[in-house]
C-alpha cells in the first residue's frame, strides 16, 4: 500500500502510478516496486478532485473543481529524464462548469459535473468538445463502455437512491442496477468486456457487475479493504491490476485481480 493523504484520484500511465491528493502536488510511485518517485508540483491547482491517464496520447488529466481540466503530456527529454509540459483546458470546459470526476477511454475524455448534472466528452488529444449530455440524475462518476455507451454511478433525484445506469450517447437510460444496499458509489471502472467495478463507498466494498448491469459478486469485501471506504478506482486491463484510493488517511491499495476474473468467468465472457 502507498500511504498518502486523503486520495482525490489514482491512475497509472505505463510503469508509474499517479496519486492525486487534496494538495498542489501529484505523487508518483513505481508501479512494480511501489517506491515513491519525484512528485509533480502543480502551481495554480485549486481544488483537485480526480485524475485519469491516456496511454494513446501519453497525457494525464486532472479535474479541478475551480472550473478547469488540467492536461499534461508525459514524455522524456534527450537525457532520459522525465519532464512534464502543463496545458490547461479551462477555455474548453468553461468556468461555469465545475468538473468533479473524469475518465479516459479510446482517446476520449469524459468529464462529470456533480454541480451541473452534466457529462461532457472531449477529444483527449486536442481538447475539442465532442458531446454534451444533460442528465436527470446527480452523477458521481461516468465511464465510456467498450460499445460507446456511458456507464454512470449516480443518485436518482426522483427516488433518492443510488444506482448505476447505462446511458445512450444522447442520455437515454438503457438499463439500470439498483439495490437497497448500494450506498455512495463514488467511482467505477470498466474492463474490455464491459464488466463494471463499483466502489460502494459507504459499504466498504467493491462490487462486480456484468455488461448487462447484473450483480455478479461483492468482488472485494470490507474485510479485504480493512473496513476502509473505497473512493477512487483505476483498473489496468493488461496487467489485471486494480488501484483503489480511499477516503481519509488510508492511502492507495493495489490488488491483482486476474485470478478473480477467472473465478467469475461467466461475467467476463
Amino acid at each position: 500500500m502507498c500511504v498518502v493523504g486523503r486520495v482525490a484520484g489514482v491512475t497509472q500511465l505505463r510503469d508509474v502510478i499517479y496519486v492525486l491528493t487534496r494538495s498542489t502536488a501529484i505523487r508518483r510511485y513505481d508501479a512494480t516496486t511501489h517506491q515513491r518517485l519525484t512528485d509533480i508540483d502543480v502551481t495554480g491547482l485549486s481544488y483537485p478532485r480526480d485524475i485519469a491517464a491516456c496511454e494513446l496520447t501519453s497525457r494525464l488529466y486532472v479535474a479541478d473543481l475551480a472550473g478547469c481540466v488540467w492536461r499534461w503530456r508525459v514524455s522524456f527529454d534527450s537525457e532520459g529524464k522525465l519532464f512534464h509540459r502543463r496545458l490547461i483546458l479551462s477555455e474548453t470546459v468553461g468556468f461555469s462548469f465545475r468538473p468533479s470526476t473524469l475518465s479516459v477511454t479510446s482517446a476520449r475524455l469524459l468529464v462529470t459535473s456533480h454541480s451541473y448534472m452534466q457529462l461532457r466528452q472531449f477529444d483527449a488529444a486536442g481538447g475539442d468538445e465532442l458531446r454534451r449530455v444533460y442528465l436527470d440524475m446527480d452523477p458521481c462518476h461516468a465511464v465510456e463502455s467498450p460499445t460507446g455507451t456511458f456507464i454512470v454511478s449516480h443518485l436518482s433525484t426522483g427516488l433518492e437512491d443510488y444506482r448505476v445506469s447505462e446511458l445512450s450517447t444522447e442520455g437515454r437510460v438503457l438499463r439500470q442496477f439498483s439495490s437497497f444496499a448500494l450506498s455512495l458509489p463514488q467511482h467505477i471502472a470498466v474492463d474490455r468486456y464491459g464488466n463494471i467495478l463499483v466502489a460502494d463507498s459507504d459499504n466498504d466494498s467493491i462490487l462486480l457487475l456484468d455488461a448487462e448491469l447484473v450483480l455478479c459478486s461483492v468482488f472485494i469485501d470490507k474485510h479485504e479493504l480493512n473496513y476502509r471506504q473505497p473512493n477512487r478506482l483505476c483498473y489496468m486491463d493488461q496487467s489485471g491490476q486494480l488501484l483503489v484510493g480511499f477516503l481519509g488517511l488510508e492511502g492507495v491499495a493495489v490488488f491483482h485481480v486476474l485470478r478473480r476474473w477467472a473465478d467469475w468467468a461467466h461475467c467476463v465472457r
